[in-house]
């Protein structure tokens, strides 16, 4: 009795750390890394990168509309692709929500990636993953930081057109709504300070800054006079019309994003608000004297940014096309 016992225990103990091990495994293979292709798509980077390469050379600003399609899907139910589905008479995707509609592009830039990719790991890498990576290069070719992608993601097969509309916070948000917006999706102040640093690069519309320019007082008056004379002061009217998120080198990644704002010549009013004499005015002056430490935390957002709900193992699907849910 007591050996049958003692063996029913051992078998019992054997069974627990199997079922502990399993658990392990299923941990680690669930987390995203840099080397998640290394054996089963190792050209994936050269291949994004060549592509983003080719339409970054035919028009610089799509560098800044990739990296904001990588914001947009990322805050909506995380970095799932969900944003690149295409609406269908049965399915609502994301494209239409009000801070997507008319307004994010690139999309047949991650389609020509995905085909490239396609072509030499057929059915291994995700949109997700692509998207993920081809914002980085858009960073690194513009003349911003590189950093190590890490991968794995899968696509999703759903997506939220009211996530979109209430989570990505909008051209008009106060302080308090972009920093409770941004710890929405576990990102702090000093991540969403620094991630804002991506509006060095870049284009808005009018509509998104007609508010800040002719009707608001933390504005430099004659940066105001000068972006009214491209935005009507009717809405409705020139409501498409674009101008530079950064005054002086909209196509170059750098800190003089942060400069404008010191000199009150952001663009928007979401821009303006982190250096208005509140708690994040310490840390725009600080990327003003750094650059370096700018990079730092750009990076370091980035990769908390790219972590956000990302469905791995057997959860979601890789896409054929990233359009459409198999």
């Amino acid at each position: 009795m007591a050996t049958r016992a003692s063996a029913a225990r051992c078998s019992s103990r054997g069974s627990i750390a199997l079922l502990l091990l399993l658990a392990l495994a299923g941990t680690s293979s669930a987390q995203l890394s840099t080397g998640f292709y290394s054996k089963s798509c190792p050209g994936v980077f050269n291949a994004v990168k060549s592509v983003m390469q080719s339409a970054i050379a035919k028009e610089k600003r799509m560098g800044a509309s990739i990296l904001r399609l990588f914001f947009h899907d990322c805050f909506v139910q995380g970095c799932d692709a969900s944003l690149l589905l295409d609406d269908t008479s049965s399915f609502q995707g994301e494209k239409m929500a009000t801070p997507n509609n008319g307004s994010v592009r690139g999309f047949e830039v991650i389609d020509a990636i995905k085909s490239a990719v396609e072509k030499a790991c057929p059915g291994v890498v995700s949109c997700a993953d692509i998207l993920a990576v081809a914002a980085r290069d858009s960073v690194v070719i513009l003349g911003g930081p590189s950093w190590d992608v890490k991968v794995g993601r899968r696509d999703s097969t759903s997506a939220s057109f009211s996530g979109a509309n209430n989570n990505i916070p909008p051209p008009t948000s106060g302080l308090a709504n972009l920093t409770s917006l941004f710890a929405a999706q576990g990102l702090s102040q000093k991540d969403m300070v620094a991630l804002s640093g991506a509006h060095t690069i870049g284009l808005a519309r009018c509509t998104n800054f007609r508010a800040h320019v002719y009707n608001e007082t933390n504005i430099d008056g004659t940066f105001a006079k000068t972006k009214q004379s491209g935005c009507p002061s009717t809405s409705g009217s020139g409501d498409n019309n674009l101008a530079p998120l950064d005054l002086q080198t909209p196509t170059v990644f750098e800190n003089n994003y942060y400069k404008n704002l010191v000199s009150k010549k952001g663009l928007l009013h979401s821009d303006q608000e982190l250096f208005n004499g509140g708690a994040t005015d310490a840390q725009v002056q600080s990327y003003v004297g750094s650059q370096s430490t700018f990079f730092q935390d750009f990076v370091a957002g980035m990769i908390k940014m790219g972590d956000i709900m990302p469905l791995t193992g057997s959860s979601g699907q890789i896409r054929k096309n990233c359009r459409r849910v198999n």
